[in-house]
């Protein structure tokens, strides 16, 4: 395991909602001291609302100076001249980060320094911080150039930029690990953990139901994460109308206009919540959605909510990704509003409390501690100090065995000739369990 190191993180902010870079470098500091640059120099802003609270967001978290979230967690938010692509920007970029790292490791023990960056824009910072840093780390999790409001163009020529500077290469996603696996020789495929003993919390009946949830009509059907241009809000509102009879939660901050689910009386916005209180939410779902668009940014993403719904032991329908498979009483696979309907019956057919134990179960050996671990010999291979454990093809992903899971009835909803509809091709509440067989009342 990587210890006695100091890891400087290089990530958009640390008060975001939590993703794998937060995950992996919590990991990280229970042996080593992590650094935390709240990078926010990939995008130029605009005249949006949004950017300028995010604007005044930033600037809070500069005039607040270093943060201590944990023994070993410090954060930074320097500051920064948000004109990716502009050199004159990138050194004042480069200087602010440098003397805000610097400042805090005249108060840290000395140690070997590494770089982890998940921007991907970084590259004129490697190099120019006087670290003599013995390993530079790239964690790539999305298409960032996908993003709204970002150069597509600019943001791959500033990554093809760090791509060569670093030693070692880790994606998400095949799709990611495929475009990137050319342009370095030390590349890795890892898909993501999961906080198993948190989310599996889920299975408890004791934990508190949340007040939003404890009258909404069952089943309910849910989504948590950011509700960006890549969700299918057409898809959602079309589940909802077509099933008035279940409750349509999204839980999450939002992102983009509620377009044709706005007053739908049976599609739920409850906003962001802590990671901590996500166990009490998944507890009430009856399925857990993840219904992105087919466009590059969700084709190139691994959305860790699959992860998480999993070990919260709830059945999962997804639009078609390259990232998330069929799994026989777990993962349904939908890409219409009929499909949509038919598997969320079908799912919860199969969704009373030893189901949900069975699929909790499959996330068991996929812990955040589990990908460390790996990616620790990958580190150790790169720096020379032993061999690495990763396949020949240098990628890894966990393999799920799905035996105790009962046989499906036309899983994959694409093609299934079979589908669990009430009258009128709505779902139908009688396939869902009664509450008292589920555990959760």
């Amino acid at each position: 395991m990587i210890s006695g190191k100091t890891i400087i993180c290089l990530a958009s902010g640390w008060d975001y909602h939590p993703t794998s870079k937060h995950h992996i470098m919590r990991e990280l500091s229970k042996q080593n001291h992590v650094i935390w640059v709240n990078w926010h120099a990939s995008r130029r802003p605009g005249v949006a609302w949004s950017d300028l609270r995010h604007i005044v967001s930033r600037l809070g978290q500069i005039r607040q100076g270093a943060r201590q979230v944990s023994d070993a967690i410090t954060v930074l938010t320097p500051w920064q001249v948000p004109l990716p692509g502009w050199r004159l920007a990138g050194r004042f970029n480069a200087l602010m980060v440098r003397r805000a790292v610097h400042k805090i490791l005249g108060n840290l023990p000395p140690m070997p320094v590494q770089i982890w960056s998940f921007a991907p824009d970084v590259a004129e910072l490697i190099g120019n911080l006087d670290l003599d840093e013995e390993l530079i780390v790239y964690y790539c999790v999305d298409a960032f150039g996908e993003f709204p409001g970002y150069d597509r163009e600019l943001i791959e020529r500033l990554e093809r930029e760090l791509l060569s500077k670093c030693d070692l290469v880790i994606t998400t996603s095949r799709p990611l690990y495929e475009k990137r696996q050319r342009l370095h020789s030390n590349i890795h495929l890892l898909q993501h953990g999961v906080d198993h003993a948190h989310l599996s919390r889920a299975l408890h009946g004791h934990l508190p139901i949340p007040p939003e949830l404890r009258d909404l009509p069952r089943p309910i059907l849910g989504y948590v994460g950011v509700i960006g241009s890549w969700v299918n809000l057409d898809l959602v509102a079309g589940l909802a109308q077509a099933t008035p009879n279940a409750s349509v939660v999204l839980v999450g901050p939002e992102q983009t206009s509620r377009g044709p689910c706005a007053g739908l009386p049976n599609v739920h916005w409850l906003g962001p919540r802590a990671h901590q209180v996500l166990p009490n939410y998944l507890r009430c779902f009856d399925v857990g959605l993840i219904p992105f668009r087919h466009v590059p940014l969700a084709y190139n993403a691994n959305p860790i909510k699959l992860y998480e719904y999993l070990a919260a032991g709830v059945p999962v329908v997804s639009t078609s990704l390259p990232a998330v498979e069929l799994l026989p009483g777990a993962v349904w696979l939908a890409d219409d509003v009929g499909e949509t309907v038919a598997c969320c019956a079908q799912a919860i057919e199969q969704n009373r409390e030893a189901d949900r134990r069975s699929r909790s179960e499959l996330m068991r050996a996929e812990s955040w501690s589990a990908r460390l671990e790996h990616i620790s010999n990958l580190v150790a291979a790169t720096l020379g100090e032993h061999p690495g454990t990763g396949s020949a093809e240098g990628t890894w992903a966990p393999k799920v065995t799905p035996a105790r899971q009962p046989a499906p009835v036309g899983v994959d909803c694409r093609t299934a000739d079979r589908y669990c509809v009430g009258p009128g091709g709505r779902l139908s509440i009688s396939a869902w369990p009664d509450p008292g067989e589920t555990g959760r009342k």
